[in-house]
């Protein structure tokens, strides 16, 4: 089956989640054909040299001091879609001549998602954000950021509105409140499927946020081994500083790593958290202010007891607090069902065999 596949280039979670559902379709015989935008388009092309991988213009969000910067947001795509849109028309059209799709999944992607219904094809969305729309959240998940929850509500609901089905990947799992939905478990990378798990003592911390120059005190005084990725972006070997081990990214190391923890330290990002929760690992969670969607991640997270969420990473007593509590963590973690992705393939096979025999 001839399939166009969308990925939105805000955030390396969506490329990497794409990733791993383009090679099962490859595996199993579709023809593919991939748009995607920004880092996406690049990473993906570094993975799949043997298949189409357009770039199109896409959204992408300014965060200043931890939090998104609406305005400056606002501005700045407005500016970067003059240039962009008339890249996107001509590669739309280039579509319609070359592959002619038989079905489209939509990673939070919007271009493919609008050829597929503008041509009556069956449209399949993939992510993580749809269950802010088509579940229920509860009051006390929402509670103090009601504002951003109705914001991103009404984008979400406005990004890809009436495709066929919509998978959402999840670790947490609230009231679906909408036809057409399936919660699916945290679709993972194969190097974190095939990591070796182990409880170590080292605590991982992946910040890449500015406005954290105290993180490092704080991690100091814990005297705890902190395997640190992202507060020094340029350097190329390891950096030890006492308990600090500050490392280049490396995606071999930085999984062992992951893999070897007692604990993670990170944003609310949904992808790291995925895996995280998949190898059950305790996190503390700071979420980008402003980002509803990393907000419901992390106090889902403290809500099902697998970590904590907090709003200041440089206090050294909400670190040791969450440091206090691990065996806690540990123990819920310890009901995790063992880390698959064979159930959102048979769900994804599902939808495509309807899909072909013109049922989705």
């Amino acid at each position: 089956m001839r399939v166009l596949y969308g990925v939105v280039g805000e955030g390396m979670g969506h490329a990497i989640r794409s990733r791993v559902i383009i090679e099962h379709l490859l595996e199993i015989g579709h023809d593919i054909e991939v748009m995607a935008s920004s880092r996406a388009c690049d990473f993906l092309r570094k993975q799949f040299g043997d298949i189409a991988v357009n770039r199109i213009h896409g959204l992408h969000l300014i965060y200043e001091d931890n939090r998104v910067r609406r305005g400056k947001t606002l501005w700045s795509n407005v500016q970067a879609g003059i240039a962009g849109i008339p890249k996107n028309i001509s590669a739309y059209f280039e579509l319609i001549e070359d592959f002619a799709p038989q079905a489209v999944i939509s990673d939070f992607e919007s271009w493919t998602y609008l050829y597929g219904l503008t041509h009556r094809l069956p449209v399949l969305s993939i992510d993580n954000m749809q269950i802010i729309n088509r579940c229920r959240i509860p009051e006390r998940v929402v509670a103090g950021e009601e504002d951003a929850f109705r914001f991103t509500k009404a984008f979400v609901k406005g990004k890809l509105p009436f495709c066929s089905h919509y998978l959402i990947t999840t670790f947490f799992h609230p009231e679906i409140r909408k036809k057409r939905t399936t919660l699916v478990p945290p679709i993972l990378r194969r190097e974190i499927l095939d990591a070796t798990v182990e409880r170590g003592e080292h605590l991982l911390v992946y910040q890449t946020g500015e406005g954290y120059a105290q993180l490092a005190d704080t991690l100091q005084s814990l005297g705890i081994e902190c395997r640190v990725y992202g507060m020094r972006r340029n350097i190329t070997s390891e950096q030890v500083e006492g308990n600090l081990r500050y490392r280049p990214f490396d995606e071999t190391g930085f999984v062992a790593d992951l893999a070897s923890a007692r604990a993670v330290i990170a944003g609310g990002g949904f992808t790291l958290m995925g895996e995280t929760v998949s190898l059950r690992k305790p996190m503390l969670s700071v979420p980008l202010g402003g980002q509803f969607e990393q907000i419901l991640n992390a106090r889902y997270l403290q809500h099902d007891g697998f970590g904590r969420a907090s709003t200041n990473l440089q206090d050294p007593e909400e670190v040791r607090n969450f440091l206090a509590e691990l065996p806690r963590f540990e123990e819920n973690l310890s009901r995790v069902p063992a880390p698959t992705n064979e159930h959102t393939f048979n769900a994804l096979d599902h939808w495509l065999d309807k899909a072909q025999a013109g049922l989705a």
